[in-house]
């Protein structure tokens, strides 16, 4: 008999070939051998019967918020709540208080993670004007996922907008960068024409599509004149996509949930609890994103997680802070998007597991294969559960998703072989890891 330290029985496996009834098992915390392991025995097994074993899902797109406001977010809560809503790994934004921009706070914020982070964390490197020349170190050094560079400006006080700027940050090193795509000098020209206490939805006006297809075709053309690989995060129009999708050469594309999910309807819902940059748009819009996943244009969905207290939200617009949170969400709402047959589970663990790690260069993750990290989302496709706010774990306490009946909900997770949560309980004490990267194996001392 062959003895493994965890085996997962029974469960139907959503695998790179596609869906098979299978078990796996694990020893020194990755996948030792996938099939018939009736015979196996092993130090702890996980009844997989009913449920759909996922590789563990990731969400590239979350700020925690630390430094900061513990108030508002912190990490070892959004990665409880990350945890809980089914991730097994996170990219944590550089845009904190102060911002991750240099070499001794990437060290402290990789540091931080020991005995704080429930799930594993990759981290970003925050681009600014003053850091430039320190860039095409700063990818190097491990667990750093990508260079993050705000082109528009939005929450925080980094902002690259000049193309000589922008320019001299794609010359800097040569890892595919980051970009919140929207152009500052129509922001700021139109900024003007809306005054305080607006209709919430004026931010979709304010933000147009102009707005975003100007920053997004401007960073495209500097990515093929320096010939630096580009990632447009929250891409959110239909002109964009159409654009990107000729664009395969040089960029990948990440959509947000909440432009697959919301309409500009939550402005009338939700107020201010539905402003985020870049903003929610109409249908038109969400039924291209839609069309851009299921042709293959999409490479990664996220939730741009960016919580705020409450009273920052209710404030009237447009002096209401822009971000909505998302990590606990993310994955019950992309379940339930696989139930209403807007797209496969094959589909959806291309777009936040093997996509992430195609786009970033993750090391051993993205697909459950032999040799690879441990990582496993338990799902259960026929449970049915509502979205309530005393369920969410971040200290702000809201989710713009609350009332959401989802089809299919995440109910366990295993982490590098550690058995991490099960039906909505987290598993002993907090056990994430930085997350490590091909390319990024600059020493850490």
């Amino acid at each position: 008999m062959v003895g493994f330290d965890l085996l997962l029985r029974g469960g139907r496996l959503v695998l790179p070939w596609g869906e098979a009834d299978a078990d796996i098992g694990v020893r020194d915390g990755r996948i030792a051998a996938i099939g018939d392991l009736r015979s196996a025995t092993a130090a702890e097994t996980i009844e997989c019967r009913g449920l759909h074993v996922l590789p563990g899902l990731i969400d590239a797109h979350v700020h925690l918020r630390e430094p900061g406001d513990p108030q508002v977010e912190d990490l070892e809560h959004g990665t409880r709540a990350a945890l809980l809503g089914g991730l097994a790994a996170v990219f944590d934004m550089p845009n904190t208080a102060p911002a991750i921009t240099d070499r001794e706070r990437l060290d402290w914020k990789r540091d931080h993670l020991h005995g704080r982070a429930w799930v594993d964390v990759g981290l970003y490197v925050g681009a600014s004007k003053k850091n430039m020349a320190e860039l095409a170190g700063l990818e190097l050094q491990p667990n750093v996922c990508a260079v993050k560079v705000f082109a528009g400006s939005s929450t925080g006080d980094l902002l690259i907008e000049d193309d000589a700027s922008l320019e001299a940050v794609m010359r800097s090193g040569r890892r595919r960068i980051a970009y919140h795509s929207e152009d500052e000098y129509r922001l700021q020209a139109r900024k003007p024409l809306f005054t305080s206490g607006m209709p919430h939805r004026n931010h979709m006006v304010w933000r147009d599509v102009e707005c975003a297809l100007l920053g997004t075709r401007r960073l495209v053309g500097l990515s093929r004149k320096t010939r630096r690989p580009a990632h447009i995060l929250h891409v959110s129009t239909a002109e964009e996509l159409e654009y990107l999708r000729d664009c395969r050469d040089i960029a990948t594309v990440e959509v947000l949930l909440n432009h697959l999910t919301q309409t500009d309807e939550a402005y009338d819902r939700l107020g201010g609890y539905a402003v985020m940059n870049p903003p929610i748009r109409d249908q038109r819009h969400l039924d291209a994103a839609w069309a851009a996943v299921a042709d293959g244009t999409v490479d990664v969905v996220g939730s741009d997680h960016a919580p705020h207290s409450r009273a920052a939200k209710e404030r009237p617009w447009p002096d209401c802070a822009a971000g909505l949170t998302g990590v606990q969400t993310i994955v019950p709402l992309m379940l339930d998007h696989v139930a209403a047959g807007r797209l496969s589970l094959c589909r959806l663990v291309d777009l936040m597991c093997a996509g992430p790690a195609r786009v970033y260069g993750v090391t051993g993750k993205g697909r459950l294969a032999a040799g690879y990290d441990a990582d496993f989302t338990l799902v259960d496709m026929k449970k049915q559960r509502v979205i309530e706010e005393s369920w969410i774990v971040s200290p702000c306490g809201w989710t713009p998703f609350a009332g959401h009946r989802c089809t299919g909900w995440p109910v366990g997770v295993v982490i590098r072989g550690r058995h991490a949560m099960q039906d909505d309980t987290v598993i002993g004490a907090p056990g994430g890891r930085a997350v490590d990267f091909a390319e990024a194996r600059g020493a850490a001392d």
